[in-house]
């Protein structure tokens, strides 16, 4: 019987055996072959998987119409100045700003702008992988569309970082992978892309693509800072390269903003970019043309962008431990030169690391950045006749980090990183802490403010609050 029992067990084991082997064995099709890539006589031109097609979605959300005309158009606002003169009646009294609406975002610093009672800023959607340019009212907080396009990146302090800027015919954008989208600010058609990375080879900076786009009358001003050309003049009707400027002083990319200045009677545009600074002009009969660059201002990593203090004196600045540094521009019949005359650590004066600081009332405005010394994180005012002795600094429990700061009529508003709001009445030389409120328990609240139509806009890492403050 014993023996019956093992003869039994091994020939059922044999058989079990034999259907596992016959299952991974048999194949039911006998006609498949191996395909390598271009096998399937796919059509040239077709879409590949990480593709970016810009703008290629919308999503309208409902439609409204609002009587506001306020505007913060652009990054740092009219005049890129980050000081507005309004007449609305701005409170400083002790009773809080109330939030009108709130919204949820992707992680970033992108910051809005606001037009004709609509409001505006660069998103982006994890779960989709995707930058979305979004609409808002800026009564009512309601999403009103959005325009998207698939873009996977990874996360690296957030994503998105740049403002658009927006018109009557208009709303420009620009990507943390360095693509430029236009649409139709109130319809959210798509007018025309561009990526800068396709076109001009332009290499995009380890924390993303942080330059905001600036428009000069009809055209786009853009630093792609590629292989060829450092800057480049796009025609916002039609996306035609309307002139170029070659990069002979072989720049890459920085996260730092074209400025526009007017330097010894010239109309110019400064761009500081990975490797200097230079000087193009933005007159009409010789624009794009280089006038002049400074190879001797080379920091690693530049966010904050370039601020004119006199009609031939420009203000630079950036973190990591490079400190700041005035740049003078001479031109001596039809040559043009430049040179930095002062240059020193953060520790040794007027500094910033993020933000670019205010020039208002004969001061300068600025965020001391971590490695300032005793006056890390305070605001500071420094006069532009002395850049390492300052005028004035916030009290000790009143740090900022990385939070921005903007000028409405004669007050300060600067918001900390972690989500606090403080304003300041500006004197001569000095300020008065007049109001500070708990607006958000915020993450990296880094992003610029905008203002319209009595609404103060700020943003942490994952949220944008709308406040009355008139």
């Amino acid at each position: 019987m014993k023996q019956k029992t093992t003869i039994l067990t091994v020939f059922v084991a044999f058989l079990y055996l034999s259907v596992i082997v016959w299952w991974h064995a048999y194949s039911p099709r006998k006609d498949f072959s191996v395909q390598a890539p271009g096998a399937d006589n796919r059509p040239e031109g077709a879409r590949k998987a990480d593709e970016v097609l810009i703008g290629e979605y919308f999503m309208r959300y409902d439609e409204v119409t609002s009587a506001l005309t306020g505007k913060w158009s652009s990054f740092r606002g009219e005049g890129s100045s980050n000081i507005l003169k309004t007449s609305d009646p701005i409170r400083t009294s002790a009773e809080d700003y109330p939030v009108l609406w709130s919204v949820e975002t992707g992680e970033g610093h992108a910051a809005p702008v606001i037009y004709n009672g609509l409001v505006y800023f660069l998103d982006y959607d994890e779960s989709l992988s995707s930058d979305a340019l979004r609409c808002f009212s800026l009564e009512s907080g309601k999403e009103l569309w959005r325009r998207w396009y698939r873009v996977p990146m990874k996360r690296n302090h957030g994503f998105s970082r740049t403002a658009p800027t927006v018109s009557d015919d208009y709303v420009i954008t620009i990507g943390p992978q360095g693509h430029v989208m236009c649409c139709d600010p109130r319809t959210g058609d798509l007018k025309w892309s561009l990526n800068m990375q396709q076109t001009y080879k332009s290499e995009v900076p380890a924390w993303y693509a942080a330059q905001c786009p600036y428009v000069d009358g009809n055209t786009l001003i853009l630093a792609p800072a590629g292989e060829e050309i450092l800057l480049t003049g796009i025609d916002c009707a039609t996306g035609e390269i309307a002139w170029q400027t070659p990069n002979t002083p072989a720049y890459k990319m920085s996260h730092s903003s074209v400025m526009p200045m007017t330097l010894n009677g010239k109309k110019t545009y400064v761009y500081i970019g990975i490797g200097g600074v230079c000087g193009i002009s933005a007159e009409k009969e010789d624009v794009g043309t280089l006038l002049w660059d400074v190879s001797k201002w080379q920091p690693s990593v530049i966010a904050p962008s370039p601020l004119q203090l006199s009609a031939n004196s420009v203000f630079l600045v950036a973190g990591y431990g490079a400190g700041g540094a005035l740049l003078r521009v001479d031109k001596s019949g039809a040559k043009w030169t430049a040179s930095i005359t002062d240059q020193y650590k953060a520790n040794e004066g007027l500094s910033s690391e993020q933000q670019t600081p205010i020039l208002y009332n004969n001061m300068i405005i600025t965020i001391i950045p971590k490695d300032g010394g005793s006056l890390r994180g305070k605001v500071v005012c420094y006069s532009p006749s002395d850049l390492h002795n300052p005028v004035w600094s916030s009290g000790a429990d009143e740090r900022f980090g990385l939070g921005p700061y903007m000028v409405i009529n004669d007050y300060l508003f600067a918001f900390k990183e972690e989500g606090e709001l403080y304003v300041y009445g500006i004197k001569a030389k000095s300020m008065d802490l007049l109001k500070q409120q708990h607006i958000m328990d915020g993450e990296d609240a880094w992003g610029p403010m905008a203002y319209a139509d009595g609404r103060l806009i700020v943003r942490d890492a994952h949220n944008v609050k709308c406040l009355k403050i008139d």
